[in-house]
């Protein structure tokens, strides 16, 4: 029999120790950013998340794209036609 080691993750991710610590420092006075820059280790991750999601979307359109022409060409270069 196997153990299963696996247990809930908890406690406080890396981003969010660093966001919290860029917001005091920002409140405090240490750092001069802008805003956007302070919240970015919250927004981040999300936005990677986002990014790479939507080139996958694209990449899988463009290939069942060409996968259907590239099967229309097969057909009509069988049947005689061209383009």
């Amino acid at each position: 029999m196997t153990e299963d080691n696996s247990r809930p993750s908890s406690g406080i991710g890396f981003s969010s120790l660093l966001g919290i610590l860029f917001i005091g420092l920002k409140l405090t006075g240490y750092i001069d950013w802008s805003w956007w820059w302070v919240l970015a280790p919250l927004w981040g991750p999300v936005a990677i998340v986002i990014l790479v999601q939507t080139i996958g979307g694209l990449g899988y359109l463009l290939s069942k794209l060409g996968d259907r022409e590239l099967r229309r060409i097969r057909r009509d270069r069988r049947s005689g036609k061209s383009s």
